[in-house]
């Protein structure tokens, strides 16, 4: 099917509109299919035609008006209506297919018990695969839905539940306009616990294997959501609108969640079946902020086109991780912003594929699909924070609140939301948006420090550079800090305008004051910027973070050393002596799991194998110092664990631990620290596929099935390795979860001879795989399948013959970009690290 283009959009938006769609499903078959039937109602111009998008396995009936269409003239999943009269009905009838892909209708056994569970996920283009639909953001309409299904069934949808009229029958009272994008229904033995506040009923949903799991948890998830909706109330004047609240944790399900009104859908990791660490727990609450953000950025009032994406996703970021700090226990959500989401950010903003947050133009809706990324969201995010920042918080909820009562239930683009702003805040943000929201690439902010031989600074100036492909610079409002040796210090706020300083700002206040022994720009984290110390706060950075009390500042120095590695100015080496330094003191889960996580994929690519094992065994002795001081049972304790079984290459140690042998004190070996090991047991070489197949009969499971899956994959065997490309290349009847395990197993960085004929396979042939699979799952898999620890110039040059091909999908076009970029970087970091050894 074409994708649907903003042209194609534009012309069909002017010329008709939607007043409701009645969706009557039939879900009983036990086959690979359902029956859909829908009953659109729309107005048009006299004489007009369009067309209208369906996906079905067989198109069965087509009535518009008084007259019967040809299903035959069905193309490309798409239909063309035309002579329209003012009042038109449009009747469809069709066979769907089941999918297993988390697109349209989702169909998903349990391997637990049998049970079988449907979901629909109607983003970004996918509802015409559940019925037909005018599938644009912008023509929102009422949908009545009504649906058969097994008697024992539960069945739920965006609105309330309106009638029973007979078993196994139910329907549901008309939604509130709603995008075609954000239709969606639960169908299944779902588990159902249920609550009620502040006149809104709850609910949350699960599958029954998982039940008990969902029970000990229900009172977290409701306490947060509860605390959530009042934290929206007391911002926006506009109240939740949407009736009910309920959350589905869906099985097999692409993304962490979908901000379905009425019914928002997560991904059933988010109901722990072990062991989890605080941050764990922060990233579930803040995901269920950020969906209900959505509510009102996204749903109530929606984007035109995708090119306003970021009027959903940035808001929805900037206020999960805003509600959650400020409604919930987890206090320091802008800590784990800053170490997590900020890198996703960075990186994105800085690859070849960089984009405005919010683009002049997306050409059509497969375009849109890959700005879903760290620009959209964690970039922007950043952006609306240092505006909040600029423009105070008084006027920034004013304007928003404007905002709702101008387009509520309609949509709205750049051009609206700037102008309430700027109303409620008296200031012209043109020049603003253009430099922020209209050009990519992030800045760098170096700080220039002189000091007298008393020790007092004779000028501090921070220096702000761009890119040379984007040469911008931005006014910024940052923190800088001054901190002792002892980790105590204080933080002003300053403002930076290129436009009067030409890019070097004196900080005069400073002058004269007694020099630090670090001086910190960004303090605090209100803008999008890399920083860079001077040398004099870099050398003290060792002695001075362990002491440091604030978390955030922690974050933004480690930010800092992680960025300049990525960058190539420093070694990785130096990273990990600071490791070594810092890491066995941190108190912040989020900032140990962090570290750990993003420096090892930097000691994996930026070393060669020599060197890499030294640096891991240096980076296990840290975590196992981490671990030795960690509280037992608590979220510390099971970071450093994770991150010692990830370095270590003691393979008797971990095989004791899954005998229960020497394992610290208070730290459980569940199903998932068991995978964990077990996949660095096999990684190593120390256990092999009657291990795998004994763990798996434990935990008989879907995500037992993608740890084997990951495991079996990550054996280093060349049959086994043979057996596992061809499913990468070939398998279409996998679920995406399953595909997405066992892709992101077979490279090992431990493996690099056995899968070294497999690097000039991945250019010759995933672009026949690619336009095998949908978009979504062509596109993780190329990514996981990327020989990213291929780091040689013949990988650049294969990669580079690829991008030259025409015939490439948009989404492998840029995983490659993207993929080749990191390459570059890891080559020339790894010729900084011979060079210092040198």
């Amino acid at each position: 099917m074409p994708s649907l283009t903003r042209v194609e959009a534009t012309a069909r938006g002017a010329a008709i509109t939607v007043e409701s769609y009645q969706v009557d499903l039939d879900l009983t078959g036990d086959g690979d299919v359902f029956r859909s039937r829908v009953q659109i109602r729309f107005r048009a111009t006299a004489g007009a035609a369009t067309f209208v998008e369906v996906r079905p396995v067989a198109l069965r009936g087509v009535r518009l008006n008084d007259r019967d269409l040809d299903p035959g003239l069905l193309t490309d999943n798409r239909l063309p209506l035309d002579d329209l009269a003012e009042e038109n009905t449009l009747v469809v009838e069709a066979e769907m297919a089941y999918s297993k892909t988390g697109e349209g209708m989702h169909r998903f056994v349990d391997p637990a018990d049998g049970e079988t569970y449907l979901y629909a996920e109607s983003f970004l283009d996918n509802a015409p695969r559940i019925f037909a639909a005018f599938d644009q953001p912008d023509l929102k309409a009422p949908v009545t839905l009504s649906v058969t299904a097994p008697h024992q069934w539960i069945v739920a949808g965006n609105a309330e539940l309106a009638a029973n009229p007979a078993p196994g029958r139910w329907e549901f009272a008309p939604s509130a306009p709603l995008a075609t994008y954000f239709f969606s229904l639960i169908a299944g033995p779902y588990h159902v616990r249920r609550a009620e506040h502040d006149g809104i009923p709850l609910g949350i949903y699960c599958r029954r294997s998982l039940a008990d799991h969902l029970d000990a948890d229900a009172e977290e998830i409701f306490t947060i959501t509860r605390q959530c909706l009042d934290r929206f109330h007391q911002l926006f004047t506009e109240r939740y609108p949407f009736g009910k609240y309920d959350q589905a944790f869906v099985p097999e399900f692409n993304g962490g969640a979908m901000e379905n009104p009425g019914l928002v859908t997560f991904r059933d990791d988010y109901v722990f079946r072990s062991a989890v660490t605080d941050t764990q727990r922060e990233q579930r609450a803040g995901t269920i902020a950020h969906e209900m953000a959505h509510m009102w950025f996204g749903d109530l009032v929606t984007m035109r086109w995708w090119d306003d994406l970021w009027l959903n996703e940035s808001f929805a970021e900037y206020l999960g991780t805003r509600v959650t700090a400020e409604a919930t226990r987890f206090d320091q959500a802008w800590t784990t912003f800053a170490m997590r989401r900020k890198a996703w950010g960075y990186a994105a903003d800085q690859r070849p594929s960089t984009h405005p947050i919010a683009p002049q133009e997306v050409v059509d809706a497969e375009a849109g699909l890959l700005n879903f990324d760290g620009i959209s969201y964690a970039k922007g995010a950043s952006v609306l924070r240092q505006l909040v920042a600029w423009l105070g918080d008084e006027a920034f909820l004013a304007g928003l609140n404007a905002h709702f009562a101008a387009h509520r239930f309609g949509n709205a683009t750049l051009a609206d939301l700037l102008a309430s702003l700027s109303a409620s805040s008296g200031r012209d943000l043109s020049d603003w948006a253009e430099l922020w929201l209209r050009r990519p690439q992030v800045n760098t902010l170096r700080a220039e420090v002189a000091v007298d031989a008393d020790g007092r600074y004779t000028e501090v100036a921070v220096v702000q550079t761009a890119p040379e492909s984007y040469p911008v610079l931005r006014p910024h409002r940052i923190g800088v800090g001054r901190y002792s040796m002892d980790g105590t210090g204080r933080r002003d706020e300053v403002d930076i305008d290129p436009n009067a300083d030409g890019g070097r700002t004196v900080l005069g206040a400073l002058t004269g004051e007694p020099a630090a022994r670090l001086l910190l720009l960004n303090d605090g984290d209100l803008t999008f910027a890399k920083v860079r110390l001077d040398p004099a706060s870099a050398d003290a950075v060792p002695q001075v973070l362990p002491g440091l009390t604030d978390p955030l500042a922690r974050a933004v120095l480690w930010r800092e050393a992680l960025d300049a590695v990525t960058d190539g100015e420093r070694p990785v080496t130096g990273l990990v002596d600071l490791m070594a330094a810092a890491l066995p003191t941190e108190t912040e889960v989020i900032i140990a799991e962090d570290v750990l996580t993003l420096s090892r994929s930097l000691v994996d690519r930026y070393l060669d194998p020599l060197t890499r094992t030294a640096a891991l065994a240096r980076v296990a002795r840290a975590c196992q110092r981490l671990l030795d001081g960690a509280p037992a049972g608590e979220s510390l304790q099971l970071a450093a664990a994770r991150g010692w079984i990830a370095a270590t290459t003691d393979a008797d140690l971990l095989v004791g631990w899954l005998a229960g042998r020497n394992v610290p004190a208070g730290l459980k070996v569940d199903a998932e620290l068991r995978w964990a090991v077990l996949r660095r047991l096999v990684v190593l070489g120390a256990a092999g596929e009657s291990e795998i197949a004994i763990e798996a009969a434990a935990d008989n499971s879907s995500t037992g099935a993608e740890r084997a899956a990951h495991c079996r994959a990550a054996l280093p065997d060349p049959v086994t390795k043979q057996a596992t490309w061809e499913i990468i290349l070939r398998d279409t009847e996998l679920s995406g979860r399953l595909l997405e395990a066992i892709t992101e197993g077979f490279w090992q960085p431990e493996q690099a001879d056995l899968t070294a004929a497999y690097v000039d396979r991945y250019f010759a042939e995933m672009p026949a795989a690619a336009h095998r699979r949908t978009p979504w799952t062509a596109d993780r898999v190329a990514a996981l399948a990327f020989p990213r620890y291929a780091v040689a110039q013949p990988t650049r040059e294969a990669a580079a013959a690829l991008l030259a091909r025409e015939d490439l999908t948009p989404g492998l076009r840029r995983v490659v970009t993207d993929a080749d970029d990191d390459l570059r970087r890891a080559l020339v970091a790894r010729t900084a690290v011979a060079a210092a050894s040198a």
